[in-house]
Formats: structure tokens, C-alpha cells, sequence
């Protein structure tokens, strides 16, 4: 079969007609009953992540370790339910998440507020709502989340948000451990001791621990090594100065997923009971208690239980310059290429069982040059308009970072469980376009 190599997650497969099965479903049809654009999104498979994570961390880090899903990666009232139904912790970034967590029944004790820029408004939400656990960016939250939790009468749960000043030596603009990243305190430059000490000071906060987040797409536990080392002997060197014992690591999120066929398949049960082997060793060669320990994965969690469907309109063939395939979507649903050059696997649904001869770039709809989905796509050279495009992997940063540019309105969210399509999110109208505006 032509695209063999090309089938990337274990969710796809190819029927005998040559159409892309997806979660056991064909994808012909799917795109018939609910139009295209839209977005595809495997149940099953986001819980057996969960499963993983939750199984994994709890055989090697004990009960007390968490996983906490990032909810960034995508953002939906479903997601929350799920996510509360396989027994997840979830990080938040904004009032939107809370307001959409809360809204979905997800129990708020169990989140974590991030961002390195809250809002006075912000933190008032959020301690309203009951959000768990503040991780503090800077000194300018911690100032006002302390007089805002002193009002309320309460004792805010923090974590301290640090920079190890690690280089992951991924993508610069997911790279966020280095010590000039806009997020954390620099352990390196003693910004991290200055806020530990006004933290362990400040009357309305509790400081339970440490949280630091390195870059994404890993594909190992390199980075989470270094990173670990770094904050043990941070966390030992506060022990010895200010008394203080953090009961409470998070190293953030961070391992890859397959976007590729050249990407490899990560063990992430066995990635983390490395680490965990790690943490425990640094323990005891520290003489420092062994605090509870949590991962924050988003992507690794839900970039494969997608795909994406498109509907081809025009094919432009410039002889001896390149090929353009033009998709009835584009940056609007998926703005990762324009904005990082993100690679995709993007496969021909209702041809699979053709030969890929035509170089081409997928492009989408948008007034706009860099409207593109992938360059150097290999297409059958009989592609037309009608037929239908895949692109794999989308179930990361694609709704959550759609916009109506264009006026375009946002696809809808299809959910598969057992088989069995159901609509998690609807699609925007064009009433719908303009229902804010006055």
C-alpha cells in the first residue's frame, strides 16, 4: 500500500475501497455526515493516555503523584469531563479555561492556575472559583495574589514556577527552561531565592513546591534528568538556608508525539519510571524526603487522538515551479505551519491505495501567502477537486488556537468512542460570526 509508512498512529488504518480509517471509522463518510472542515478526535485513545500517565506515575512515584493535563492543548467542556473521569489533575491558563473547566463539572480543587502574566482580575476569579493551586510566574502575582487571598480570609496553595536554565535544544518558541524565557524565576541569576524567600514571608500563600516546565516534543527523559538535578540541589540548598522542605515537584509536560514517520515512538511508561528512578536516587543522595511528584502532559495526551478533514478545491499546477492543492481550511483551523512550520503527516482519504506522484503544497483558503498546511506533500497526481484531505495529529494546539480570520467560521469537534461519532463541539455558524458584534 502506497501511504504504508505513512500511517503513523495506531488509530489509522486503510479500508479495502483505499478510504483512511480512523479510530475504526472511514473517513469518506465522516466527512460526508458532518462536512468539512473538521476535526476528528479519539475518544478512546485520549483515555488510555490518561491511563498511562496515571498507571505509570502511580506504580513508580507512589499515590501522591499527579498528572495533570494541560489544558491548553485543547480546551473544550468535554475535555474536562473526560479528564474528571479518568481521575485527572488539570492546568489552567486563563478565566476561560476555569470558567469552561467549571462549567463541565471538572472539580476546581484539582487545578492549576499558570500564566506568567495573571491579571489582578484574574486571581480574584480564580480564587472565587476554588482553583487549587496558584503557580506563581512573578513577583507581581505573588504581591497581589497574597493581598487578594488575605481579603478573602483564605491561604492560597502556591508553586513556585522556576528556570533551571536548561537548553532542550527543540524549537525556540516552545522552549521555555533557558534562563532568559519570559516565564519563571532563574534559578542561575538568584531570582529564584529572592521570591522562595517572599513566598516562605508572605501570610496568605502556602508554599507547597516547585514547578518547572522545559520545552515540548521531547523525546526522551534527558531533559527531565538535567532538569531534576538542577532542582534538587536548589530545593537541598533552601533547606539548608531557610528551613524550608518542598513537598511538592512538578516537572511540567514535554514528551513528543509521532507528527511524522521519522519521529519515534516514545514509551512514556517506561520514560517515566526512568525518571522516577532518577528522583528517587537524588533523594536519597540528598537526604531530602521524596516529595509528591507531577507531569503536565497536554500534547503527548491528545495530538494523535485527532485528524483533521479537509475537502479539496483547487489543485494549480505551475509546470517546472510546484504544485498547489488548496483545502476548503487552512490557517484559520490550523495556524501551527504560519506560525511555527510545524510538519504534518497529510494523506489523501479517498486515495490511499494510489501512488503518491505529485509534489505539492497544501494550502488552505485564507487571503493570506503563508496560509499553509504543509509544503512537499506527496499526492497522487489524479487528486481533484471534491476529494478529501487528512492531516494527522491535530488534536494539539488546532481548535484551541483557531480563529475566525477571514471571517471564516471554526469547524466542529467530532468525538469517537467505541466506534460511535458524536458532536463534543459544535460548528460555528455565520450567525454566529457576528453575534457580538453591535
Amino acid at each position: 500500500m502506497p501511504y504504508e509508512n505513512k500511517l503513523i498512529c495506531d488509530n489509522l488504518s486503510v479500508n479495502d475501497e483505499g478510504h483512511l480509517l480512523f479510530a475504526g471509522l472511514d473517513t469518506t463518510l465522516l466527512a460526508k455526515e458532518y462536512g468539512t472542515p473538521v476535526y476528528l478526535m479519539d475518544e478512546d485513545k485520549i483515555r488510555e493516555k490518561c491511563r498511562i500517565y496515571k498507571n505509570a506515575i502511580s506504580k513508580n512515584l507512589g499515590s501522591e503523584g499527579r498528572a495533570i493535563y494541560a489544558s491548553k492543548a485543547a480546551s473544550f467542556k468535554r475535555m474536562y469531563t473526560i479528564m474528571k473521569e479518568e481521575g485527572m489533575y488539570c492546568d489552567v491558563v486563563s478565566c476561560g479555561e476555569i470558567y469552561t473547566a467549571h462549567k463541565a463539572g471538572f472539580p476546581l480543587e484539582k487545578a492549576f492556575f499558570h500564566s506568567n502574566n495573571k491579571t489582578d482580575n484574574d486571581i480574584k476569579y480564580a480564587l472565587r472559583m476554588g482553583v487549587g493551586y496558584f503557580v506563581v510566574d512573578n513577583k507581581e502575582e505573588l504581591l497581589s495574589l497574597n493581598k487578594a487571598a488575605g481579603k478573602k480570609g483564605i491561604k492560597q496553595k502556591i508553586l513556585l514556577r522556576l528556570t533551571p536554565g536548561i537548553d532542550t535544544h527543540t524549537f525556540e518558541a516552545v522552549d521555555t527552561g533557558k534562563v532568559d524565557s519570559k516565564f519563571g524565576f532563574a534559578i542561575e541569576t538568584g531570582a529564584a531565592e529572592k521570591i522562595t524567600e517572599k513566598a516562605l514571608v508572605s501570610k496568605n500563600v502556602e508554599l507547597i513546591g516547585f514547578h518547572c516546565h522545559v520545552g515540548s516534543q521531547l523525546f526522551d527523559s534527558d531533559v527531565y534528568i538535567r532538569s531534576a538535578k538542577i532542582m534538587f540541589s536548589y530545593m537541598t540548598y533552601i533547606r539548608e538556608k531557610y528551613g524550608y522542605i518542598a513537598r511538592m515537584l512538578d516537572l511540567g509536560g514535554g514528551y513528543g508525539v509521532r507528527y511524522l514517520e521519522n519521529d519515534p515512538v516514545i514509551d512514556i511508561a517506561e520514560n517515566i519510571e526512568a525518571v522516577a528512578n532518577y528522583l528517587k536516587k537524588l533523594s536519597k543522595e540528598n537526604n531530602y524526603p521524596m516529595p509528591s511528584v507531577s507531569f503536565e502532559p497536554g500534547r503527548s495526551i491528545v495530538a494523535d487522538a485527532g485528524l483533521t478533514l479537509y475537502t479539496v478545491g483547487m489543485v494549480k499546477k505551475i509546470p517546472g515551479f510546484i504544485n498547489y492543492v488548496s483545502v476548503d481550511g487552512g490557517m484559520a483551523d490550523n495556524v501551527r505551519y504560519a506560525m511555527y512550520e510545524a510538519p504534518y503527516t497529510v494523506l489523501p482519504a479517498n486515495r490511499m491505495n494510489e501512488r503518491g506522484d505529485m509534489r505539492s503544497t497544501v494550502v488552505g483558503r485564507c487571503c493570506e501567502s503563508g496560509d499553509i498546511i504543509q509544503p512537499g506533500v506527496l499526492l497522487p497526481s489524479g487528486i481533484k477537486r471534491g476529494d478529501i484531505i487528512a492531516v494527522c495529529t491535530t488534536g494539539a494546539y488546532n481548535y484551541s488556537m483557531a480563529s475566525n480570520y477571514n471571517r471564516i467560521p471554526r469547524p466542529p469537534v467530532v468525538m469517537i468512542k467505541d466506534k460511535k461519532p458524536y458532536v463534543a463541539v459544535k460548528g460555528e455558524t455565520l450567525d454566529d460570526l457576528i453575534a457580538l458584534d453591535e
